[in-house]
């Protein structure tokens, strides 16, 4: 899938299998999964456009840089948010908006109830925070939101995916580069991934 990137290393592996563990505790799943977001927000940036200006160090003048584009993080209420802080540090100067979208568990379609977002997404890089890729429906539906909003450059960042999740938000949108940490085996009748980790607002809010 040439618009897929896993972002894998020794400690993304631990962190993953932390947050799979079901004896994890929330305090525990919420520091493994806020390290994660910090390697998938440095990742991402690796394709960010550069400006170069001109810095005075104590002892000369040199080269600088800074993003070319502004930054938008959108996480899908509400397990996105808890993506939200990792990409702040690592970009302190982002907007974010939001997108609310719950899955109608008879249908398995997402249902869009709360919108709200920056300025000038058309010439923003618009990143949507969601931890499960799962059926790829309501991350399809949150592109194709803010695409009519008026985003062009845009990126999926999520912490484990289906193949089924990547088939669809490829299909529906093949110019938006998809990062996860884990590319899982399948999706179950519900539509949870498998072996995934459970609902990861759950998880990470106490919800359970």
């Amino acid at each position: 899938m040439k618009n897929l990137t896993v972002v894998s290393n020794p400690l993304i592996l631990r962190d993953i299998t932390y947050l799979r563990n079901k004896e994890t505790k929330e305090y525990q799943f919420r520091l493994a999964l806020r390290r994660i977001a910090y390697a998938l927000a440095i990742e991402i940036s690796k394709e960010f456009e550069m400006i170069e200006f001109d810095v005075e160090t104590p002892l000369e003048i040199t080269k600088g840089y800074n993003l070319k584009k502004q930054i938008v993080l959108v996480p899908v209420l509400r397990a996105g948010l808890s993506l939200v802080n990792s990409f702040i540090e690592m970009i302190p100067n982002a907007k974010v908006g939001h997108i609310g979208l719950q899955r109608d568990e008879k249908t398995l379609k997402p249902v869009d109830y709360y919108y709200k977002a920056p300025k000038n997404l058309d010439i923003s890089k618009v990143i949507v925070l969601d931890p499960m890729l799962a059926t790829g429906g309501s991350s399809s539906a949150a592109f194709t939101f803010l695409k009519n909003k008026g985003a062009v450059d845009c990126v999926m960042a999520s912490l484990i995916a289906s193949p089924e999740g990547i088939e669809k938000l490829s299909s529906d949108h093949p110019d938006v580069p998809i990062y996860t940490a884990m590319l899982d085996r399948e999706l179950n009748e519900n539509g949870f991934i498998l072996p995934g980790l459970g609902d990861a607002g759950d998880r990470t809010f106490g919800t359970l």
